[in-house]
């Protein structure tokens, strides 16, 4: 979808050429090929040591399956179980996972919108799990389902976002056990772009396949992942029943799931950045392998939270060296093992957009990208920890994500000579602002971002002042009036609305709308 915005002279002329020129665009970004080199801060040697580090802790420490079917699975290929226990050999962890394919493709519902993931390939995802928000008039709140779907509109405006994500902000005004219906259905209608499926009960995830299968179809999904799943482990290691059981329903239908640790550094790892990495990667190597037992060749993402701990508060932080260098880290381990790898972007703790969520976001997101992550996840709109998906913060996290999208890009070399030829032209003492390459390439040239003011103080003064979160929130506004819904064949959309209302009747939601207003 491309939005034009035409301001007309009277002669139609040159103010609106002008104005097709500068109007913005919502088309989606192709999904980002890295090129710039990538930030490697262990040499050969300590990467084989953390992985033997790893190796030994699933060895002889173990890690803890709590599921009867997982355990079932695991003594069929030979590992040793006790109790609740799996010790996995390094030979068939390494066996298992060397048929997870190394890169793949998303199919969305709009093919021109599909995109390729590992490698040097990347997607920015927003946010997810937010159970408060900061609305269109910056006011903390509970968040609905027209909440939900007015991020899952932005998201699809957002030429940066690749994904309308899942459950954005948690929607408190439908029951819990059948919110993940609704949620599904929002992210299939309101955008076109790939989605994430929710995982949150094994019949949860049985749910979204299905959607997704009236969506795509079920053979389609056989071959070609259309979602991703979230599974996320109890550090320090522990896979649970929940998790394990939406694990299966996804990866028996050949859709990726990211093996996701939780990590809370110094709280549930060692209060080390290198112990932290070889706790979580033996945590993310179990899972892993697990995927494959439940089906050999399916996708598999090498996922993680990252945070450290203040150990004046017991709180998580954001924007830290260490969850820098482990990001760098982790890429390691996931290109040495030849595994797609998932991070977490732009994250803050503030309680508001102010200057710290700014600086907490920029040194995460210049860390991920250097790192080369794949699956660029928790990209606009997270702050408080989490607590809060901030509109304000949306708006301009996507357009960082732009930013860096061109920053990764590398050096432009295509114009080269004619604008070294233009240095002839202009000659000592001019300048390059009529020039004919200048003209011709000014609005590719240099990003011109809309949400920063770059202006003197007394235009920004005359203009009314504005700071960053409002002016963000009035761009917001202007998006969402002028969103166009990407329309959904009829027959499969009436086909989704009657799964959801056969399993809303199916599902007991008596005791869930205790919500808190």
């Amino acid at each position: 979808m491309t939005e034009t915005v035409m301001t007309r002279s009277r002669s139609g002329g040159r103010a609106a050429r002008r104005a097709v020129r500068m109007a913005p665009k919502f088309d989606m970004l192709p999904g980002l090929e890295g090129k710039l080199p990538l930030c490697e801060v262990m040499d050969a040697g300590q990467v084989e040591r953390i992985d033997a580090a790893s190796m030994h802790i699933l060895e002889n420490v173990g890690v803890q399956f709590r599921d009867e079917i997982a355990l079932a699975d695991w003594r069929r290929v030979g590992a040793k179980v006790e109790g609740e226990r799996v010790y996995l050999d390094r030979g068939l962890v390494r066996e298992l996972i060397a048929t997870i394919p190394s890169d793949f493709t998303y199919h969305a519902r709009d093919p021109k919108k599909n995109v390729r993931l590992g490698g040097r390939h990347s997607v920015f995802v927003p946010m997810t799990g937010a159970p408060y928000l900061r609305d269109l008039d910056d006011v903390r709140r509970n968040p609905t389902l027209d909440d939900l779907a007015m991020f899952h509109k932005l998201s699809h405006m957002m030429p940066a976002l690749h994904s309308s994500a899942h459950h954005i902000v948690e929607p408190y005004d439908h029951p819990i056990s059948q919110r993940h219906l609704r949620i599904t259905y929002s992210s299939m209608k309101h955008s076109d772009k790939m989605f994430m499926g929710m995982t949150t009960s094994p019949k949860n995830a049985e749910d979204v396949m299905e959607m997704c299968a009236i969506l795509f179809g079920a053979e389609f999904m056989e071959e070609h992942p259309v979602t991703t799943g979230n599974c996320n482990g109890n550090s320090p290691l522990v896979w649970d029943e929940t998790m394990l059981g939406a694990m299966r329903a996804f990866c028996k239908r050949n859709q990726p799931v990211l093996c996701s640790p939780f990590v809370l550094g110094g709280a549930n790892t060692p209060a080390s950045v290198a112990a932290s990495v070889a706790q979580l990667n033996a945590e993310a190597l179990s899972a892993l392998a697990y995927t494959q037992v439940i089906r050999k060749g399916a996708p598999a993402i090498y996922g993680h939270y990252l945070s450290t701990v203040s150990m004046k508060s017991g709180a998580p932080m954001a924007g830290t060296p260490e969850i820098s260098l482990m990001n760098f880290m982790i890429g390691q381990m996931a290109r040495y093992y030849g595994v797609p790898w998932r991070t977490s972007n732009t994250l803050g703790g503030a309680k508001t957009f102010d200057a710290q969520a700014g600086y907490e976001s920029a040194t995460t997101l210049s860390a991920v990208i250097h790192a080369g992550a794949n699956y660029i996840w928790h990209s606009a709109g997270w702050n408080e920890a989490g607590m809060h998906c901030s509109v304000a913060k949306f708006i301009v996290d996507a357009e960082q994500c732009a930013m860096a999208y061109r920053m990764a890009q590398g050096p432009n070399w295509n114009d080269f000579d004619e604008a070294v030829a233009a240095v002839s032209d202009v000659g000592p003492g001019g300048h390059y602002l009529g020039h004919p390459h200048t003209q011709a390439n000014f609005q590719e040239a240099f990003f011109m971002p809309d949400m920063f003011d770059n202006n003197s103080i007394e235009q920004w003064m005359a203009e009314g002042s504005q700071e960053i979160t409002e002016r963000a929130l009035k761009r917001a506004r202007k998006l969402l009036a002028e969103y166009q819904e990407p329309v959904l064949d009829a027959a499969k959309d009436e086909e989704l609305r009657a799964y959801i209302a056969r399993r809303e009747r199916e599902i007991p939601a008596a005791d869930e709308l205790n919500q808190s207003f």
